[in-house]
Parts: C-alpha cells; sequence; structure tokens
C-alpha cells in the first residue's frame, strides 16, 4: 500500500459493489429470454441487498449507513457547490454519493421484490407463490411493467452514479474506480 492511500473500501463493500453490477447487467440483459439465468441473477441480487443492509449497520466505518446517509438539505448543498466546482472531499462517500446508494437500494429492493411477486404469479414458483396464488392472473401485465420500469429506472440510476464517479474523480484529481477495486483513496 502506498504511504498517502489508506484503505477506505473493505472487501465487503467491494464485493458487493461488483458481484452486484455483473448480477444485475445478467438479470437486465436475459430479461425473457433465459427465464432461469435472470431469475437466479435476481435470487443473487436479492442476496446481495440484504448483505448491504446488513453491512451497512454492522460494517467498517465506511460501510456503514451513518457514514454516508446525510440529510436532505446537506445533500442539497452538495450538490450546489459540486455545481460551482468547489464541492469538499470526503474519504468516504459524499452526501451525493450517499443519497445515490440509499435509492438504488431502495431501487432494487423494489424491483426484486416486484420481480420475485411477478415469478410468483406466472411460474407459481419462489417464495411468494403461495402468496401470489391468491391473485388474479390479470394483474400479470400491470405487475410485468412495475418491474420492468423499477429495471429502467434502476439502470437509469446506474448511469447516474457513473457520471457521478467521473465528475468526483475530475474534481479532485482521483481515480475512484480504482479506489473500488483496490479499496485504497488518497489519505
Amino acid at each position: 500500500m502506498k504511504a498517502k492511500e489508506i484503505r477506505v473500501w473493505d472487501p465487503v463493500v467491494r464485493g458487493f459493489h461488483w458481484t452486484l453490477v455483473a448480477a444485475y447487467f445478467v438479470a437486465y440483459l436475459s430479461e425473457d429470454d433465459w427465464l432461469q439465468i435472470h431469475v437466479l441473477a435476481g435470487y443473487l441480487i436479492a442476496g446481495l441487498l440484504v448483505l448491504r443492509v446488513v453491512w451497512g449497520l454492522v460494517g467498517s466505518r465506511h460501510a456503514r449507513f451513518s457514514d454516508f446517509v446525510f440529510r436532505p438539505a446537506v445533500v442539497l448543498g452538495y450538490l450546489q457547490d459540486l455545481l460551482a466546482q468547489r464541492a469538499r472531499r470526503y474519504l468516504g462517500h459524499n452526501p451525493a454519493g450517499g443519497a445515490m446508494v440509499v435509492l438504488m437500494l431502495v431501487t432494487l429492493v423494489l424491483t426484486a421484490g416486484s420481480g420475485l411477486a411477478l415469478y410468483g404469479l406466472t411460474e407459481h414458483a419462489g417464495p411468494l407463490a403461495g402468496w401470489m396464488a391468491a391473485v388474479p392472473q390479470h394483474y400479470e401485465h400491470t405487475l410485468e411493467e412495475v418491474h420492468e420500469a423499477l429495471a429502467n429506472f434502476s439502470l437509469f440510476l446506474v448511469f447516474v452514479h457513473i457520471m457521478g464517479v467521473l465528475v468526483e474523480s475530475v474534481l479532485h484529481h482521483e481515480n475512484l474506480v480504482r479506489a473500488m477495486i483496490n479499496g485504497r483513496k488518497r489519505a
């Protein structure tokens, strides 16, 4: 490890991040054509989300929600400072990044939940199959549209996240992608 770098992102955070990236794109690209692959990727995403919520409560300093969940006024102030190119550098997630993490987690939980419900309704399988047996079949189309809209909104958030990472990397002269690979950032 370089003397001027410190470990910020622990292996759980990094493993979660990159495994989620892979699982999300497998699920997104497999969609209707390869249902079993889509379902397996969805289960992996759901498991990862549970892990991340738990790790957000008990994990290392910068993994904890208490380190990166800010009041909305702080997030808006940070975004104003970012537009003025005077945003403060954070070792962990900055306020906008923290808000993005929470928004992505919530959206992915809703996407996974709607996927489980849809799977239970259409295939009579999965953990929600028993509950979905009482739901009339004509709700299938609506549930499918909700699941697809949430998946597409998640993809939009991914693009916003990537743009934020690029802006922050340029503004603070550090490679945030590398930091999410090796866990280290400039001290």
